[in-house]
């Protein structure tokens, strides 16, 4: 289960150490790390990591199977999370040290900054090849943290990139060395401490309100 750290004023949410796929004790898990940040005072800002193989799987589909008269509030949580991580009022850093996919991957576009590892790891949207397509909410998220070209080609190729094509493609900041994903994430970080706080919310809000309101339309959450 993630859990969460400080290292001064970074704060460092590790989602676990194995496929990290949103369960939904997982995102609760997740939400009362954010609320801990959120609650804190003074300079702050939030990384996101994982240890192991994977950063994130994305959806939990084996539970969803199990629960499929569940599907629309489970996709409204996960929607609820991407916006949540969207308009949080604290600079926040996606240190991709491993396999990010699909869910996971819309988890990072709604980060501020991403670091990924350079020399392995992929960073995917497999929808177009496992046949889910993409809910408006997802879509509305993926086309407003990508370039329009790297969106289509991400979503309708399900192509995998590596750390270098990634930030060539502008969907990671920096590709840097295994042992400095991390390190290099919180420096990002420290770099924003000051920006924290209402004034942050506010502008993260109204840039992206639209998409916002598509990733919290609970009456119509699948599309």
């Amino acid at each position: 289960m993630p859990t969460l750290d400080r290292q001064d004023n970074v704060f460092v949410l590790d989602l676990g150490d194995d496929e990290n796929r949103f369960h939904p004790d997982w995102i609760a898990s997740v939400n009362a790390a954010l609320n801990e940040v959120e609650k804190a005072e003074g300079p702050r800002a939030l990384v996101t990591t994982a240890t192991g193989k994977f950063y994130s799987n994305g959806l939990d589909l084996e539970w969803l199977s199990a629960h499929a008269n569940q599907q629309e509030s489970y996709r409204s949580s996960v929607h609820e999370l991407f916006a949540r991580v969207l308009s949080l009022p604290v600079i926040t850093v996606a240190a991709l040290q491993g396999h990010t996919f699909a869910a996971g991957a819309m988890f990072s576009l709604a980060h501020d900054f991403r670091v990924m590892r350079a020399d392995r790891g992929f960073w995917c949207l497999p929808e177009a090849d496992i046949n889910i397509p993409f809910t408006p909410g997802m879509a509305a998220l993926i086309k407003s943290r990508l370039a329009p070209q790297t969106a289509h080609e991400a979503m309708v190729t399900a192509r995998r990139y590596g750390g270098s094509d990634a930030a060539a493609a502008g969907i990671v900041d920096r590709a840097v060395d295994e042992n400095a994903v991390r390190s290099t994430a919180v420096e990002i970080a420290e770099a924003q401490l000051g920006k924290a706080g209402d004034t942050l919310g506010t502008i993260k809000s109204r840039m992206y309100a639209s998409v916002l309101a598509t990733l919290r339309d609970a009456a119509d959450p699948l599309g």
